[in-house]
């Protein structure tokens, strides 16, 4: 989270310096991404910008950089007050937070007064133990008074301790924080009379939900929301081409197999890409720190990793209990059809820069409110998507969570008899009778085949996730694969992909053909449609061992499997 260290210590470093010269064009902007999408980076790389004691560094940590080579009149010529308000502790006593807000908001205060010694001399002492906000409303009219110096203020994770009052479901405190003359709106007012006076040259913000700032209104209306805006889709997070610039310098530095590269640019697409904030025509971007986890382990030990998933990730689930966990019967309605469809339709209308609290917790608010926190992604105009297979794997564990389903106890068995016979209506079976078969009836009312893909993703990602990735939807000229096995080159299963297509019958649509499940015959055009797939895939891989198969599920009654060879054309 330090630009400096990157810099200094010659890490990987993807340049979005050009953004600062976006960001100069626009007056006190708010700008808000999903945890983990880089935000503590961007503020540290603007304040080594911005600090004016950092101006004889510029060359060392700029030089090399699009805002380098193309520097504003304005880089290192403020006072920098950055603040990070997820450091401050929360607690279930007002005046206690307001302690801890107070005193954070001080110290810092009294660091940038002593490193800024020769220009602040004069100015009056800091009182540590004092009001945060009277200290800064004093040091800001002297400021303005002597027309020494302006200050450029960045605030990190501007809703960090609050947020963690509403998932805490300390509504009370939340509501006391952002009401009437308390610290926190205080603290606000005095950010805006600095910019009124001109003591401030701009206020930076960064966050991950609208509703703090929403409910703090007239305190700080002057925010420009630039969470939506088109220049600033890709402030954060990686592009394809930044990703694969990226894996030319791994793939050189640490000697890794060039055989190795589809794989790894497969498996990296599938986990970790596919969100689109603003432009849902426009190009996907990664998440940062979720493809660095995965990065990191793969330099570390030359291959892919055993666990794609961040264990930090399945933290969000807090975020999501909260949100939904109000009304259990809308809760299921909600969860139940994002694990069927993967999507979910939105009011385009509610995607607004800001909204408040109550609305945050309303049922028609619940695709919004996974939107701003990276779980659901922009799909169309209409509809919203879960953007990746980690927030799939996710979803479904909260689904399971709803529907009290625990299967985890018997995974060690199955991974043991795969291990010795990799056989997928062995693998079906135990996902059928481990899962399907404990699943309540009412659910198979209006499921379809991706309901069935997207649980035995999951079963199997538990399961196998030290032999394979897999493929959800890849592209092939005529058309999208339902699932892909493929075995990790490293692994006992390396060359080994399964294509499967996936294909529904409801109960009511079963019972109706009144024929017995054994004399299921398999259809001639999902049969063309899967070897075009498999002939695809040849083409790219042609040392590939390939199998593909049909499976027909019918509701909670059966399946059946075929697997599809060259003699079924």
């Amino acid at each position: 989270m330090n630009y400096a260290e990157i810099i200094n210590g010659s890490y990987y470093f993807i340049d979005k310096t050009k953004y600062i010269y976006d960001l100069e064009s626009v007056n006190n902007p708010v700008f808000l991404r999903p945890r983990r999408f880089g935000k503590s980076l961007l503020c540290s790389m603007l304040h080594y910008y911005y600090d004016k004691k950092e101006a004889g560094r510029f060359q060392t940590l700029f030089g090399h950089t699009w805002i380098g080579k193309n520097p504003t009149y304005t880089h290192n010529t403020f006072i920098v007050l950055k603040y990070d308000f997820s450091t401050i502790p929360i607690s279930k006593n007002f005046s206690e937070i307001e302690h801890n807000f107070n005193r954070y908001c001080n110290e810092l205060l009294i660091s940038v007064q002593s490193a800024y010694e020769d220009i602040l001399k004069d100015f009056p002492p800091v009182q540590p133990e004092g009001n945060a906000s009277t200290n800064l409303s004093v040091w800001l009219d002297k400021i303005a008074i002597t027309h020494s110096i302006q200050v450029y203020v960045i605030i990190d994770e501007y809703d960090n301790f609050v947020n963690q009052l509403i998932t805490t479901h300390q509504d009370h405190l939340y509501r006391e924080i952002t009401s009437g003359d308390s610290f926190f709106r205080t603290f606000f007012k005095v950010l805006k009379a600095g910019r009124q006076t001109g003591a401030i040259s701009n206020v930076f913000i960064t966050g991950v939900l609208p509703i703090t700032i929403d409910d703090l209104t007239s305190s700080y209306n002057i925010g420009k929301f630039i969470t939506l805006s088109p220049t600033f889709e890709h402030m954060l997070g990686f592009t394809k081409e930044e990703v694969n610039h990226l894996l030319d310098r791994i793939f050189h530095d640490y000697s890794l197999p060039s055989d190795s590269r589809d794989q790894v640019e497969e498996t990296i697409k599938n986990q970790y890409n596919g969100y689109t904030f603003v432009n849902p025509e426009g190009e996907k971007l990664y998440n940062p720190t979720m493809l660095m986890y995965f990065l990191d382990l793969l330099c570390e030990q030359q291959k892919i990793p055993i666990d794609l998933i961040d264990l930090n990730l399945r933290t969000d689930l807090s975020w999501v209990k909260r949100i939904t966990g109000s009304n259990p019967k809308t809760t299921g309605e909600f969860v139940h059809e994002l694990t069927v469809q993967d999507t979910i339709q939105y009011n385009r209308n509610l995607l607004v820069s800001k909204f408040n609290m109550s609305q945050f917790f309303e049922r028609n608010f619940y695709p919004i409110s996974f939107f701003y926190l990276g779980m659901l992604t922009k799909k169309d105009e209409f509809r919203l998507e879960l953007p990746n297979l980690s927030m799939r794997a996710i979803m479904v564990e909260y689904f399971n969570e709803i529907n009290h389903m625990d299967i985890t106890t018997d995974y060690g068995a199955v991974q043991e008899e795969f291990g010795r016979n990799p056989d997928l209506h062995m693998l079906f079976s135990k996902y059928w009778e481990l899962y399907i078969k404990k699943l309540p009836e009412a659910i198979f009312t209006q499921v379809n085949e991706n309901f069935y893909r997207t649980t035995f993703y999951s079963f199997c990602s538990q399961i196998l996730f030290s032999w394979f990735t897999w493929n959800i939807e890849r592209s092939y000229p005529q058309g999208r694969t339902d699932l892909e096995f493929v075995g990790k080159y490293h692994e006992r299963f390396a060359g080994l992909r399964w294509i499967i297509e996936f294909k529904y019958y409801s109960n009511t649509e079963w019972k109706k053909l009144k024929i017995p499940l054994e004399t299921l015959d398999l259809q001639e055009q999902d049969t063309s449609q899967i070897l075009r797939y498999g002939e695809n895939l040849k083409q790219e891989y042609p040392q590939a061992r390939i199998q593909m198969f049909i499976l027909y599920c019918i509701g909670n009654i059966g399946f059946r499997i075929f697997e599809i060879t060259k003699q079924h054309s």
